[in-house]
């Protein structure tokens, strides 16, 4: 059986197992997620940068391009959702690119809110040359390799496929992640499951040590003493969307290591990736500006300086 008739029947069964359990009503959360965080990363990108202070500052270019990368991401998926709600065919290279781009900007996320647990604790530790560490042109180089970095694996992936795989003319039924990755040959799927685990497992130790050693640095300075202190509740917070940016990552590991097990059911594989694709991986993505508008105070006050200005300016116009 040839690789195209196989995805087609493969993409062919998924649907079925979708729409018979009515899978496709997913996208009803997928687009209230999409849209309250749509609403909110705007505003949030606009008090950055419309603040001088504040996009000269490292940890705030950061939160900007995780805001950037989310809200491409969300795009991108809730797209695809629609698309597959409908059973609107999508060509496979199409699908292949799509792919490509939604991991680059799920990956450049990751990484990114790895970065600023560590511009965090180079800010504690080194408070003195910390400016100096990272100013912000070397800021702006090293979110450029982020994106550099985060879109090699995928892009290279897809490239290599199409080169083995010769062009694919024909369209499929659903256009998933799960189901582009799941066609590599074994050997290669080997690979992705040791590049996704080698990645997560690099980001969350250097996540853990830098929380440890920011915990050592600090300990003696009290900050820690209240059980509601401000340290206490950032760290919960950080910690909480960590969390949840770092599982549907490994839920999509899970996934991969799924897809080529005979004596698992197909329905069950459709409604694991069709949680982890609708919900899982659109809640942090929710929840980050909310937490970061509540966590930053300088946001906050370059919020609510601009919808002062936009009152001030309402009130000229209808005088």
């Amino acid at each position: 059986m040839t690789s195209s008739v196989l995805i087609s029947n493969i993409t062919e069964e998924w649907v079925e197992s979708l729409h018979r359990w009515h899978l496709e009503f997913f996208f009803i959360p997928t687009t209230v997620f999409t849209l309250a965080t749509l609403l909110a990363n705007p505003v949030l990108l606009t008090c950055i940068f419309l603040s001088r202070a504040l996009r000269q500052e490292t940890r705030y270019l950061l939160v900007a391009n995780t805001l950037i990368a989310d809200m491409l991401f969300l795009i991108l998926n809730l797209s695809t959702v629609i698309c597959n709600a409908v059973r609107a065919p999508i060509p496979w290279l199409l699908c292949e690119v799509i792919t490509a781009f939604t991991v680059t900007t799920y990956c450049c996320a990751i990484l990114t809110v790895t970065l600023m647990v560590v511009d965090t604790y180079a800010a504690v530790r080194w408070p003195l040359h910390y400016h100096d560490i990272l100013p912000p042109a070397r800021t702006h180089r090293i979110l450029v390799g982020l994106w550099v970095v985060a879109a090699i694996y995928p892009f290279t992936l897809m490239i290599i496929m199409e080169t083995e795989k010769g062009s694919q003319s024909g369209k499929v039924a659903v256009c998933l992640a799960i189901i582009s990755f799941g066609f590599i040959q074994v050997k290669d799927t080997v690979g992705i499951h040791l590049y996704f685990f080698i990645a997560a497992l690099i980001c969350t130790l250097l996540i853990l040590y830098c929380y440890i050693r920011l915990y050592m640095v600090t300990r003696t300075q009290g900050i820690w003493q209240s059980r509601f202190s401000r340290a206490r509740v950032t760290l919960l917070a950080h910690g909480l969307l960590l969390l949840l940016y770092f599982a549907p990552g490994f839920v999509f590991t899970m996934e991969l290591c799924l897809f080529h097990r005979k004596d698992i059911s197909q329905d069950v594989r459709v409604w694991i990736s069709t949680v982890n694709m609708c919900v899982f991986m659109l809640l942090p993505r929710a929840l980050a500006p909310y937490l970061y508008g509540l966590r930053y105070r300088e946001i906050s006050d370059s919020l609510m300086q601009l919808l002062q200005q936009h009152r001030r300016l309402s009130q000229v116009t209808v005088s």
